[in-house]
């Protein structure tokens, strides 16, 4: 089965399952596909969806550096991989979408089939 993560780029439009705008892609981190490794598969800004290897500990650090997301759901984040959503409005907390949270991706737009409320919140 393909990761729907590699679908997924830099800018596209995210629209949650009521069909509500939430904000559009800041960046997309791949799955660790053999997570006994201490490097990992990422689609980082600046490398425009190319992958290159990454410590996990650095990964970590600049993925939630300023975001208060408990531990444990950091290390799921990063297992899977997850597309972080630059949210949309001024005070609105950016967000974090999981794959399976993923309904489809199609031309410029990623639908889920989760609320807002229900991704994971950047604080």
């Amino acid at each position: 089965m393909t990761n729907i993560l590699n679908k997924v780029r830099e800018g596209m439009r995210v629209v949650d399952a009521q069909g509500d705008e939430i904000g559009t892609v800041e960046w997309v981190k791949m799955s660790d596909e053999d997570p006994t490794t201490p490097e990992t598969e990422t689609a980082t800004p600046g490398t425009s969806g190319a992958r290159r290897a990454v410590d996990l500990t650095d990964l970590i650090a600049d993925a939630f550096r300023t975001d208060d997301v408990p531990e444990t759901l950091q290390g799921r984040l990063l297992r899977e991989g997850f597309v972080r959503v630059d949210a949309k409005g001024l005070f609105a907390a950016d967000r974090y979408i999981l794959p399976d949270q993923i309904s489809s991706v199609s031309n410029e737009r990623v639908t889920l089939n989760a609320s807002r409320d229900e991704l994971v919140r950047s604080e």
